[in-house]
């Protein structure tokens, strides 16, 4: 220390001037602590608001990542002065080591910490509905740490990080195997998100995994999906790339939600219609068009039958099926809550034993369910009350009521 004051106060007692110099470290790691909790962090907050970041600084904060910096930054002083203490130079580099390592794994966690703050931040902007980062951070996570430990363990056992790597080559095989799911993860979450095929906020059918919901979460390793009983369903991140599921966002964005439902028509009252009842069937304004244009049409046709045309048979004549299928479809064309630019079209499908099935296929322009089910039901409740003006009725099969009600009105035999 040379010849000085303090090399005139220095006890000769070593167990004294050991304990001396503890006292001064402690002083030293308070002082710097306190530098570090009470300038340096609130320098560096007060900078980012300045500059328009105080998410930032707000989430920095929640994932202790100036916390873990105001650990660090002590031992670091505590390295710098540990050579000044009294002992074995052996004991010197021991304690040497295990401070950096300590130092090492708050530095570690200030980096995690911030990697996560960036999540809460990227999670709260409104690109975080079109494109998640989570997986990738996941993965820069994991990387951090295994730096981490590399480092810890060369500093502790006194090598070369070099050489901790070396040995990794030979254990490749066995690193594949046991990361299999990470790797493939992070492939599948990589052209997931290049080719944007989903995104938080989507509506997906999966139903080999048991999910009907929206995904609330997409991390590296799993996906979640809210079902719609409220129950969630965590899916593996690559199975939704090698595996086939239904996304209803380009429904959403289209605009409309089609409309497919077939009404089974009871084969037993499918038959022509004569003059008097369509004549009747003329009051309906949705058919009045369509009726004078059918007749002047099928007029024109059986006139070119000549004598032909005298027998039923051999004349084109006009169906309360066919009727009612005009009349839906010009239904249809008067809902404004209907897309009229998309396709829209009433057909009659082939005749099954459950009645002749007509189907109504269109498009809502609400995409909202409650509302799709509000439109799609309107639209059923009229036609369906419509049917009995057109001799129309649905097929529906006989229950118990129906059996006991033709029992009882079948005469008792003497």
């Amino acid at each position: 220390m040379g010849d000085n004051w303090i090399s005139h106060n220095v006890p000769d007692a070593l167990w004294a001037q050991v304990l001396l110099g503890v006292a001064v470290l402690a002083v030293v790691v308070v002082v710097t602590g306190w530098i570090t909790t009470h300038v340096l962090t609130k320098i560096t907050r007060r900078a980012l608001t300045a500059v328009g970041h105080n998410d930032w600084s707000v989430a920095l904060s929640r994932r202790r990542v100036f916390r873990n910096v105001s650990y660090a930054m002590p031992l670091l002083a505590i390295i710098a002065n540990i050579g000044l203490l009294p002992i074995d130079d052996k004991y010197v580099g021991m304690l040497t080591r295990v401070f950096l390592s300590a130092c090492i794994v708050f530095l570690f966690m200030a980096i995690n910490g911030a990697l996560s703050a960036w999540q809460d931040i990227y999670s709260a902007s409104s690109r975080a509905q079109t494109r998640s980062i989570k997986g990738y951070l996941e993965l820069a996570k994991i990387a951090v740490w295994a730096i981490c430990l590399i480092l810890i363990i060369s500093i502790l056992v006194n090598r070369s990080p070099l050489l901790m790597l070396s040995g990794l080559g030979a254990l490749s095989a066995v690193l594949l195997l046991v990361f299999k799911d990470t790797l493939l993860s992070l492939v599948a979450s990589t052209q997931m998100t290049s080719n944007d095929m989903l995104r938080i906020g989507d509506w997906i059918e999966m139903p080999q995994a048991g999910a009907d919901g929206f995904v609330i979460d997409m991390a590296l390793h799993t996906v979640k999906v809210q079902n719609w009983d409220k129950t969630v369903t965590t899916v593996p991140t690559y199975k939704l790339f090698s595996e086939s599921y239904r996304n209803w966002r380009y429904m959403f964005e289209s605009g409309g939600r089609r409309i497919k439902r077939k009404l089974r028509i009871d084969a037993s009252t499918v038959r022509f219609l004569n003059n008097d009842e369509i004549q009747a069937l003329k009051r309906f304004t949705l058919l009045h068009d369509y009726l004078d244009g059918k007749q002047q049409e099928l007029e024109a046709s059986n006139q070119a039958l000549g004598d032909n045309a005298g027998l039923d048979g051999n004349r084109r004549r006009l169906t309360n099926i066919g009727t009612f299928r005009a009349y839906a479809l010009a239904y249809l064309r008067t809902q404004s809550e209907l897309h009229q630019d998309m396709l829209m079209i009433v057909r009659m499908m082939e005749p099954e034993s459950q009645g002749i099935p007509v189907e109504i296929y269109c498009f809502a322009n609400n995409t909202a369910w409650v509302e799709y089910e509000r439109i799609q039901g309107n639209i059923f409740d009229h036609l369906l009350a419509i049917l009995p003006e057109l001799s129309l009725r649905l097929y529906q099969a006989p229950s118990g009521a129906d059996f006991s009600k033709g029992w009882a009105d079948t005469p008792a035999q003497e």
